[in-house]
């Protein structure tokens, strides 16, 4: 059963639709999994892409959440609903940057980056804590992505 208050969102609405990951944010379990789920798709469309322009997706991906988040909390009049998935793509973009190529690093980057935002270790925790509205919601999963970026990379040196 939906919750009422995700009734506010329509998926008709382009700016819901992107908050929501495409709708793989209603999941009715594990909506941050299901939303990082929906960024492999994303992953694999811009991964041959010569390094300045996949930061510059990333980027521009980061700062348009930041209005598509913004927009959905309002609709929802939650702080930082779990359907709202957009962050999960984001953070999942950035773990994967320069991965080696192969289905066995995805899904190794794919456990590191829900590992890092499900636990949120310090200093994902203080900042998830303390910066609030759509910045918010996106900031926690950049850092998580980072940290994941940095951990696949050592893995993918050093085996």
């Amino acid at each position: 059963m939906r919750k009422p208050e995700l009734a506010k969102l329509k998926l008709s609405n382009p700016l819901h639709l992107l908050a929501l990951g495409f709708g793989s944010g209603l999941s009715p379990i594990m909506p941050g999994t299901m939303g990082t789920i929906a960024a492999i798709p994303l992953y694999l469309l811009i991964q041959g892409l010569a390094a300045p322009w996949y930061i510059a997706i990333l980027v521009l991906g980061f700062i348009v959440g930041i209005w598509f988040c913004n927009a959905a909390t309002k609709a929802i009049g939650q702080p930082d609903h779990g359907a709202i998935v957009w962050d999960e793509i984001i953070g999942f973009g950035i773990t994967m940057f320069m991965a080696p190529a192969g289905w066995a690093w995805i899904l190794v980057g794919f456990v590191l980056f829900r590992f890092f935002d499900i636990l949120k270790p310090w200093p994902i925790s203080w900042f998830d804590r303390r910066v609030h509205g759509g910045f918010g919601i996106m900031l926690d999963d950049v850092i998580a992505g980072l940290f994941a970026l940095g951990c696949l990379q050592l893995l993918a040196k050093y085996f």
